[in-house]
């Protein structure tokens, strides 16, 4: 993996970009791209700028199978949604999909009818130009709530969509789809079934309303892999929940969360099927592919200088200890101390006495990387404290609470909270 150089003022902005990404190439197999397909077998991305919020960037994105994929999806849980979301759980829930549209620039949330009315032709003018049911299309929008598409600006761009020169290769699908984000996030690898090679390769946005379950995020992910579509679903819900349910920047669950996978089968392996090798080998790759994805929005995290792995141990069961954990991750008052480089570890005692977990106080201990500031409930006193700040003057480091009751354990990411969210946000439908 390669580190993307940080923007200015933005010192943890990192992402990760790997050798086997996409590559454009001919092939002699039908698709309404002019025979342009991707490397990974039977799928092309595409992406065109309809200026659907402010015009000089990408932001209608396609990702296109050759033949019908094995689909699974998670979605926001938040019971406000989406028009996109609530038309694409319907269409997902039939395991089958050919073509994603997505949009960036406009979340097409809470627009009502108009809405759904919105969402609805997108899909068509996709399903149309690609000769497949309607009913094959998902799509999903990011942006700002609460206005309607342009459909105008849609409309004459979804054409691009499908030239030759709107091919792109993941980089570029990543780039499509981001608001708020300052790199696109890229994260691909290989898989081996029944002897037949395959990639599995995915692209996610998320900078900001970040939070479990699921966040501001959309994320993409294809595989030319043949997969038992019921076991994709529940392989695909348990990766989703060890990833992007274990990432917070600010604790914020969105209208629009949405990650979808595409299983084509074009490799040519035998299916995959639950229980098998293939399958153990196929949810690690699908688990590493979905946490570099997660990993990378939270260093992305909106104004963020920080990346802390929070790490929390010795609790009664793995739920208590990951309850605990997003406890420290979303307090306001732990974050503005990790960006304030201030090692105030009664600000975490505080947040593990609060996270409504069984605990006993007398037993916590807490370090930063391997600096110990609390055994037994209590300071450690002489030097702790100014060699645990140094640690927080690093860009990265580890926050361990260890309860010492029984075995159960949860590992979180999180960032800090600088004056940059704030005018980030202050400013953000300017």
């Amino acid at each position: 993996m390669t580190p993307v150089p940080a923007e200015v003022g933005r010192s943890i902005k990192s992402a990760a970009v790997h050798d086997n990404r996409a590559e454009v190439l001919i092939s002699s197999t039908s698709c309404p791209f002019q025979e342009i397909c991707m490397e990974i077998k039977g799928f092309t991305f595409s992406a065109v700028e309809a200026a659907i919020k402010k015009p000089g960037r990408l932001d209608l994105a396609l990702i296109f199978s050759e033949t019908p994929a094995a689909t699974a999806a998670v979605y926001t849980t938040n019971r406000v949604k989406a028009a996109p979301v609530l038309l694409s759980m319907e269409r997902s829930a039939k395991g089958v999909s050919r073509a994603l549209v997505a949009n960036s620039g406009n979340a097409n949330a809470c627009t009502g009818n108009q809405g759904m009315s919105d969402a609805l032709e997108t899909t068509r003018l996709i399903a149309a130009r690609a000769g497949i049911a309607e009913d094959l299309v998902l799509v999903a929008s990011t942006g700002v709530i609460g206005k309607t598409l342009p459909m105008e600006k849609i409309r004459g761009a979804v054409a691009g969509l499908f030239e030759p020169s709107a091919v792109t290769d993941l980089d570029g699908l990543a780039r499509s789809i981001m608001t708020t984000d300052t790199f696109p996030k890229v994260a691909s690898g290989p898989g081996e079934a029944g002897g037949v090679p395959y990639t599995l390769a995915g692209v996610a946005k998320g900078a900001g309303m970040i939070m479990p379950n699921m966040a501001t995020m959309l994320s993409f992910l294809v595989t030319d892999a043949a997969v038992d579509p019921d076991y994709l679903g529940t392989a695909f819900r348990e990766a989703v929940d060890d990833s992007f349910n274990i990432i917070s920047v600010d604790g914020d669950t969105s209208t629009n969360d949405t990650a979808v996978i595409m299983a084509n089968g074009m490799a040519g392996n035998p299916t995959i099927q639950p229980g098998t090798p293939e399958a153990a080998r196929f949810e690690k790759l699908l688990r590493e592919t979905l946490l570099s994805l997660a990993r990378q929005i939270v260093r992305d995290g909106e104004g963020a200088t920080k990346f802390v792995e929070l790490r929390v141990a010795g609790a009664y069961s793995n739920a208590d200890a990951k309850k605990i954990a997003m406890t420290i991750a979303n307090s306001l008052l732990v974050k503005t101390a990790f960006f304030g480089q201030d090692a105030n570890w009664g600000r975490i005692i505080a947040a593990v006495g609060y996270a409504g977990v069984e605990i006993d106080q007398e037993l916590i201990s807490l370090s930063f990387d391997d600096v110990h500031m609390v055994r037994n409930g209590v300071f450690v006193g002489g030097d702790a404290e100014e060699r645990g700040s140094e640690v927080l003057r690093k860009s990265e480091f580890t926050v361990t609470v260890d309860l010492a009751l029984a075995e159960g354990s949860a590992t979180v990411y999180t960032c800090d909270l600088s004056h940059d969210y704030v005018s980030i946000n202050a400013d953000y439908r300017t």
